[in-house]
Formats: structure tokens, sequence, C-alpha cells
């Protein structure tokens, strides 16, 4: 076990997979030089910037039996791939009618709070969600980071890699050897019987501050963590909230058809779940506004620690618990 940031896992999962599999390739608009000096040009491209013929040729690449990995760089430059990644990426596999794999993975990063205006802080991955026979992973901390990725490099699928700007420099424990983490797998990152806190990457680390900032008040908060957006894990979310009663969502992405809303409809259209809420679920999310750019509005913008406790307090008064 060695505490390495989060970057640094997510490259450390690259590396071994390619070292694993040489099936494996790596390609992006942006070099990667340690990866080029130990696996060379062949398997480690530099390549011109077009997000659209690099989702393309990473599709083209899985079905031709290689396990490609594109690097679109920040989730914006997605956008000019759509066509690629809406009417090719998520439909080939049942086109071909299961006859043939697509194990590509895409990597990009996501979220606001690093002061780069709202082209580049943007959390869609809702709409990536919305693809069926997409996947897609959200880690929140290194582990998981490297874990997750390797589980998409070896999917036969493809998987979208959403990894959290401001996660990028957080160290964390890593174990070593090849440990993977499943996809569609949830983790209860900290066991609690008052109310569910259901947060995505960033969020899963100010919930949990929240939660140890109100068991000072006597207030026992769990923490659930999806990990995986899709597939999702729908017995993990309600199993927490049967237990609590009370649910807490926190997501980066604006509150209109987010992940957020998919989660509290997991859970209320459950008739056992539903029957175990004791209030109403909230959702703390970001503004429906682009990310600004100025510091102090894009602080306001963004879901922060106050929000979630007066979330958590909104779900507790007494005046809420249904009878």
């Amino acid at each position: 076990m060695r505490e390495i940031s989060f970057a640094q896992a997510l490259e450390e999962a690259i590396a071994e997979e390619m070292r694993r599999d040489e099936r494996a390739i790596t390609f992006g608009t942006g070099r990667n030089v340690p990866l080029e000096q130990e696996f060379g040009t062949e398997r480690v491209r530099f390549t011109p910037i077009s997000e659209a013929t690099l989702t393309g040729m990473g599709l083209g690449a899985a079905g031709s039996g290689y396990r490609p990995i594109v690097n679109w760089g920040m989730v914006t430059f997605a956008f000019v791939a759509m066509d690629q990644i809406v009417n090719q990426a998520s439909k080939i596999r049942y086109m071909f009618g299961g006859q043939a794999d697509f194990p590509v993975t895409y990597r990009c990063t996501v979220g606001g709070g690093s002061g780069v205006a709202a082209q580049h802080s943007q959390s869609p991955y809702s709409m990536f969600m919305h693809l069926a026979g997409l996947k897609s992973i959200l880690p929140s901390t290194p582990a998981d980071a490297k874990g997750l990725l390797k589980s998409a490099i070896r999917d036969n699928n493809p998987v979208v890699s959403f990894e959290c700007n401001r996660l990028s420099a957080m160290m964390g424990p890593v174990p070593d050897g090849d440990v993977t983490v499943p996809l569609g797998v949830a983790e209860v990152k900290r066991p609690g019987t008052d109310l569910t806190i259901v947060a995505l990457a960033y969020y899963v680390h100010e919930a949990l501050a929240v939660a140890g900032e109100l068991e000072q008040e006597g207030i026992s908060i769990e923490v659930v963590d999806p990990r995986t957006l899709v597939p999702m894990d729908v017995d993990a979310i309600r199993r927490s909230v049967r237990k609590t009663g009370r649910l807490v969502i926190v997501d980066e992405a604006p509150p209109v058809c987010s992940a957020a809303a998919e989660i509290a409809a997991l859970a209320t259209e459950d008739p056992e779940t539903f029957r175990a809420l004791r209030a109403p679920i909230q959702r703390v999310c970001a503004a429906p506004v682009p990310v600004p750019y100025t510091p102090t509005l894009e602080k306001a913008a963004l879901p922060d620690r106050a929000q979630i406790i007066a979330a958590v307090r909104r779900t507790l008064e007494p005046s809420r618990v249904s009878v």
C-alpha cells in the first residue's frame, strides 16, 4: 500500500494494463512521454487535435482486436465527437448483435473549482448516462481511480472514464499489485444510521467532512459513493436508504436531468425503499448556469459544505417526518 496522487493512480493503471496486454494502446492530443519511452510511439500515439477522428479511431481499433485508451482531455472536447459517441460507440455492439467486442476506453476530465471558466468546468456525465450501450465511471479516490480504470480497459464494451479535475492532486492509499475495482459496485465510504448521503467524485470528500462535523451533534451519516454511473449499483443505494430512512444527494452538475435525479428516482420508484423514507429527498447540485470564471461567482455556483449541512438539517426536521 502506497500513498500516490489521483493522477498518478490513473497513469499507473494505463501502464500496468499495457504491460499486461500488448493489445492495449493509447492515444490523445497531448504527449505522454513516460509511456512513449516505455512502450514506443507505435502504441502511444500523439495525434492531431481532432477529437471526432480520435473517437472513431478508438472504436475502429477496438473492433479490430485492440484495447485502445483514448484521451479526450477535457470533456468539453468530446462534444465535437458526439456523432461518433452517440451514433456509433454507444450502439455499435448492439448493431453487431453482440457478435463483436468493442473494448475502447475514453478518458476525460470534468468539474469546476479550478477557475477555468464555463466551457472547461462542465460535469455533463448525465448526457452520457442517457446513451444505452455506454458504460461510465466516476471515481473519488486514487485507489478507485486506478482500480476502475483497469476494469474499464478490460471491459469488452465502450466505457467513459470521468476524472474530476479537483481530485487530480489528491493523495491516497493505493494497493500494490494488480488490484481492480469492479464496474457497477458502489462503496459505503462511511457507515451511519440517521441519514444517507450519496455523493459523486469531489463531493464524496465534502460529504465525509460534513459527516464528521455533524457527528459532534450526535447525527450519524452514511456516505455512499456510486463509483460507477453506468451500471449504477441500485441495490447498494436502496439498501442504505432503507436503513437510514433519509437521503441527500450531492452532485456537481445542475439538477435537471442529472445523475442526482436518477439516484432520487431509483430510491422512490422501489416500493420498499419508498416506504422507508421518513422525509423528502434533498438534492444539492450546482446552480443551473454556466460555471463562472470569477472565483467568487464560481464558488457561489457550485455546491459547498454549508449547502450539504443545510440539506441534512432540512431532512432531519421533525416536521418532515412522515406518520
